[in-house]
């Protein structure tokens, strides 16, 4: 490939990056939905350890 050729690929490589993070800077309201929704949900699932963590508790001291 010909120096000019590599020199046009290298510039539309780098121009789509740059469109492509340009586009990501807003954090638009379905993301944050989204985020809300992963908090929620590592928060449940905290819940359910400890719960989970409480009954084993529960079931040793019933064995002994």
């Amino acid at each position: 490939m010909t120096k000019i050729g590599k020199g046009i690929i290298a510039a539309l490589v780098l121009g789509i990056l740059a469109a492509g993070l340009s586009g990501c800077k807003k954090e638009g309201p379905m993301e944050r939905t989204g985020k809300e929704i992963d908090k929620a949900v590592d928060k449940a699932g905290q819940q359910l350890e400890k719960a989970g963590q409480q009954i084993q508790d529960a079931a040793k001291d019933a064995k002994k």
